[in-house]
């Protein structure tokens, strides 16, 4: 789709990452403060109030996205009106719907055979940590990850234990690699059988192949009668690479890496610059 302009289109659906997108990085830690701002808070709510369905979509657990939601107020208004929230998690492996008065509710899940991927980068990187999600409490870690970097409890297993069975997602963290390890890593090793991302920094997130924030996206336009073109995305992240270049309208953050930004149709504002309300305003 040529990129549209105001006055032409109207998002149907509003794709919003998390953690450098609604919510800033603390500096030099693997964390975000978890605050939104008003100006974030009040485009956001333009955009409901003018019936267009607002989708979290993050690498995050299910379990690491309700507070967000919570934070942004996203029930009970337009075009819901009351009914359960889509939210698009673990990088697409994930569906789930949510409102605060009920438990989350999976609705779809992707899972594969994670072991041999691990074991290929293990070889090359002893000293990594391994994790799966424990959900609704956590997550299960070959050994404790840097403080603030995933939510919820950690338990201690062994890493034949934790790939023993399918799962939706693995997350591989070495504290003494940088993200640009990882990428080359990554890349050397092919990871058959299995799709890849990089996080900010050697954060290998593990999925099924296929699956991606934008595989997750389209699960729920399907449920909502909408199509890729509908879709005004906005992320940071390599993660959100996929999701960009599927959507009618990609727009990267201010402070994405270069290779995030040429996915996108668009930059907009840093995310200490409300880059998301920059966007949103543009429609709303």
């Amino acid at each position: 789709m040529s990129t549209p302009e105001p006055g032409d289109w109207t998002p149907g659906l509003v794709a919003l990452d998390i953690d450098g997108t609604l919510l800033a990085w603390v500096d030099g830690a693997g964390t975000t403060y978890e605050t939104i701002t008003p100006r974030v808070h009040a485009a956001v709510h333009r955009a409901l109030d003018a019936g267009t369905h607002v989708v979290l979509a993050s690498g995050r657990s299910p379990h690491g996205m309700t507070a967000i939601a919570d934070l942004l107020e996203l029930f009970g208004l337009p075009p819901g009106g009351g009914e359960r929230l889509w939210v698009v998690a673990s990088n697409g492996a994930v569906i789930f719907r949510y409102d605060p008065g009920h438990e989350l509710e999976v609705v779809h899940e992707e899972t594969f055979d994670a072991g041999p991927a691990v074991r290929a980068v293990l070889q090359q990187r002893p000293g990594a940590i391994v994790a799966i999600e424990d959900r609704g409490r956590g997550y299960r870690v070959s050994s404790p990850f840097p403080d603030g970097e995933l939510s919820g409890e950690m338990s201690l297993a062994e890493v034949d234990d934790l790939v023993s069975r399918p799962v939706s997602r693995v997350i591989i963290r070495d504290p003494d690699a940088t993200a640009e390890d990882f990428v080359a890593l990554a890349a050397d090793l092919g990871l058959h059988g299995t799709d890849y991302v990089v996080g900010w920094t050697a954060w290998l997130d593990l999925t099924p192949v296929g699956v991606s924030k934008a595989s997750g996206l389209e699960h729920v336009c399907r449920e909502l009668g909408l199509t890729s073109s509908d879709v005004l995305a906005i992320g940071d992240g390599r993660n959100d690479i996929e999701m960009l270049r599927w959507a009618g309208r990609g727009v990267a953050m201010g402070q994405a890496v270069e290779v995030v930004r040429e996915a996108a149709d668009d930059v907009t504002e840093t995310v200490h610059d409300d880059g998301v309300a920059v966007e949103l305003e543009r429609w709303f």
